[in-house]
């Protein structure tokens, strides 16, 4: 069973000049919980004593959810961590030559004693604490490093090893392929009857990301990080909407709420400053919006002419727009909608005429405008009788 790990409330948070209030992040975890997700990563508590306090708060709500904290490799960190109560740790130490050579100072043993010492450290204080250990920019550092950091954490006594994407860098079908990463590394632990949960972590710096994380999904992983509407450094990282859709959808994974996801993404996006865009998938505006004439005379027989995902699974509705594009089947059908529908030929026509005339402007008519639109169809014809 595949388990999701939220991130908005972390990496959502390292988008530029994002910043949720200690009561908006209640309210954003206060969602996910009734989203059903399994890990929420409430911050990082060593940035400042306002993400400490947050992640302590959120910590101290009693969700079904695992409450989880990032930490470096530092006791100090796993020390603000385990004071906030948290149930799950994620500790990150990258292992590549050259990060180690120019930014660490260290060579491979001594960044691993490092690790495992604090790992060891970590569960000697709660022995019940999910921890995950992440070797940053997992997939460009060289894989005997990875192996052999991995191997010494699981031993040490880390539950998950995270494979991270952290550049975006991974590309499905090629030599720098996902599935191919995950699958190897599984089975080089298993060669050690090592046996950890395998996590990923995947941003999105080519726009690959829920491909990268799907893909690593099929080559066993179980668990997957996101988060809603995307957020993180850069391009951010899986949004949480279209991979909870796909999860559900195609693969099956029916466990949680996603009735929810609208109001979430809504609040998070009031509060961080994204707008969400009218054609991001699942959550934007125009994602069960028909508009070309074609396509609005299709979907209003049967929507999946022209849909391959129904609305009502996010408890949303789909929408006809009128503009440019449209056809006398889909004014019909928006006039029918307005109680409009024993309108005459000839003044359908002229109202078509005029929502077109709009549409050109750059607008699209709403069912009020529209309203608008036939009675002044209405008057003008009666008006030069």
């Amino acid at each position: 069973m595949i388990w999701v790990l939220d991130s908005t409330l972390r990496e959502g948070e390292q988008t530029p000049g994002v910043y949720f209030d200690k009561h908006i992040k209640l309210a954003i975890a206060n969602l996910l919980e009734e989203v059903g997700i399994d890990i929420i990563e409430s911050g990082h508590p060593m940035v400042t004593p306002e993400i400490h306090a947050a992640v302590k708060s959120i910590a101290q709500k009693g969700y079904k959810a695992i409450v989880g904290a990032h930490s470096r490799s530092l006791q100090s960190d796993v020390d603000l961590a385990l004071e906030c109560g948290v149930g799950f740790l994620g500790i990150f130490y990258c292992v590549s030559d050259e990060r180690l050579n120019t930014v660490f100072k260290k060579d491979l043993d001594q960044a691993i004693t490092q690790i495992t010492d604090v790992i060891k450290y970590a569960k000697s204080q709660n022995p019940k604490l999910l921890i995950r250990y992440t070797p940053e920019d997992t997939v460009r550092s060289q894989f005997e490093n990875v192996v052999k950091a991995a191997t010494a954490a699981v031993e040490a006594g880390a539950d998950i090893i995270s494979v991270a994407d952290t550049t975006g860098y991974m590309v499905p079908g090629t030599k720098r392929s996902m599935y191919d990463y995950i699958s190897k590394l599984i089975e080089e632990l298993d060669k050690k009857n090592l046996h950890p949960k395998i996590a990923v972590h995947c941003h999105n710096d080519r726009g690959l990301a829920l491909s990268n994380a799907l893909d690593a999904y099929r080559a066993g992983a179980s668990i997957i990080d996101a988060a809603a509407l995307g957020l993180g450094e850069r391009a951010g990282i899986v949004d949480l909407a279209q991979l909870l859709v796909v999860l559900t959808v195609d693969y099956g994974e029916k466990r949680w709420n996603l009735s929810k996801l609208v109001e979430l993404y809504e609040l998070v996006s009031k509060h961080s400053g994204i707008p969400i865009p009218a054609n991001f998938p699942i959550t934007g505006k125009n994602a069960f919006t028909h508009c070309a004439g074609v396509h609005t005379h299709a979907a209003s027989i049967n929507p999946m002419h022209y849909e391959s995902l129904n609305p009502e699974i996010l408890g949303r509705q789909r929408t006809f727009s009128l503009d440019h594009m449209s056809g006398i089947a889909s004014l019909r059908y928006a006039l029918k909608l307005i109680s409009e529908e024993g309108l005459d030929d000839a003044h359908q026509h002229d109202v078509l005429h005029e929502v077109k005339s709009v549409g050109q402007r750059g607008r699209t008519v709403d069912l009020a405008e529209l309203k608008h639109i036939v009675d002044a169809v209405k008057h003008h014809k009666t008006y030069n009788s």
